[in-house]
């Protein structure tokens, strides 16, 4: 559903962007969210989230899974069931690729067409 993270910040040489690495354990994670532990398994499960995991295993949350938690509880409040809520996620993270694409597109033309004056 995410777009998978590029290694495990414990087991690997890359290090990931600061809203990326995983440093909430998964009490303090529901604290943020306000949504239980079972419930933060559950997602994990369905494939809605996917933390860190240490070298030991522990679930490590970071700011950007706190934010998809965040945006996962407003479509649940809306009445959207879990596999929607798989379906909105992956068509999201889609068009943000593809809208990044079409500015790189963008980009490359007008460097490539001269200005008009």
């Amino acid at each position: 559903m995410r777009p998978e993270k590029k290694g495990d910040p414990v087991t690997s040489s890359h290090v990931p962007l600061r809203s990326q690495r995983g440093v909430y354990g998964i009490s303090v994670t529901s604290e943020l969210t306000g949504i239980g532990p079972q419930t933060l398994r559950l997602y994990e499960r369905r494939g809605l989230i996917t933390p860190t995991r240490t070298g030991g295993g522990t679930r490590r949350y970071s700011e950007d899974d706190v934010a998809r938690l965040q945006k996962i509880t407003e479509l649940v409040a809306a009445g959207v069931n879990l596999i929607g809520i798989g379906q909105i996620l992956q068509l999201e993270a889609e068009n943000a690729i593809l809208a990044a694409r079409n500015a790189e597109l963008e980009r490359l033309v007008q460097s490539e067409v001269p200005d008009r004056a």
